[in-house]
């Protein structure tokens, strides 16, 4: 008999010691099955591996799903299936009214983007970065980087020489004014 079912014996005849020798020998493969269960998420996912765990190991030990332990692999496959129960029950809280259910989650990059819905005019773009540069050639470089070159924002700030928030601050200023420069210009004409 391995530790885990021995151990899973003691806690089944109520040893209420026997829960803490446990964690110890079973909390890394809980931890892979949770970050695997985890990863198979859609983006977004706010329930991180370590909570998943200590939620399902109460589960198993103390809750809902604590009963005869038949061997170390009953245990594991009633802690997947309590992992399994955890995320539904996660997911219909996100789907209720008093949680947002019916908002839907928008990134700022793509929300924010300097891009009118037509093409982008280049020549207005380029007359609107040189107004900022004469105001302040910093945020215009940072604006070169960023969406000519497309380097990430930590990229940027390493190439600037300045921290990252300091960046992301820039960024969000920059994009403001050059969208206000550029919905104030009348298309430019090619012909």
């Amino acid at each position: 008999m391995s530790d885990v079912t021995r151990i899973l014996s003691q806690i089944e005849s109520g040893d209420p010691s026997a829960a803490e020798q446990l964690l110890p020998l079973v909390y890394h493969e809980l931890r892979k099955l949770a970050a695997a269960r985890l990863a198979n998420e859609k983006p977004g996912q706010t329930l991180q591996a370590t909570a998943l765990v200590h939620e399902a190991y109460l589960r198993l030990v103390q809750g809902e799903l604590s009963f005869p332990w038949q061997s170390k692999g009953h245990f594991f496959a009633a802690a997947a299936e309590s992992i399994r129960r955890i995320l539904i029950e996660q997911a219909r809280k996100k789907k209720r009214l008093k949680r947002g259910g019916q908002f839907q989650r928008v990134e700022l990059d793509s929300a924010c983007l300097i891009q009118p819905e037509s093409p982008l005019d280049l020549l207005a773009l380029d007359e609107a970065l040189a107004r900022l540069a004469a105001v302040d050639p910093a945020k215009a470089e940072l604006v070169k980087l960023r969406y000519f070159t497309g380097l990430t924002m930590p990229e940027v700030a390493a190439a600037l020489g300045i921290s990252l928030a300091t960046a992301e601050r820039w960024w969000t200023f920059a994009k403001s004014w050059l969208y206000a420069e550029l919905a104030d210009q009348p298309p430019t004409s090619t012909s």
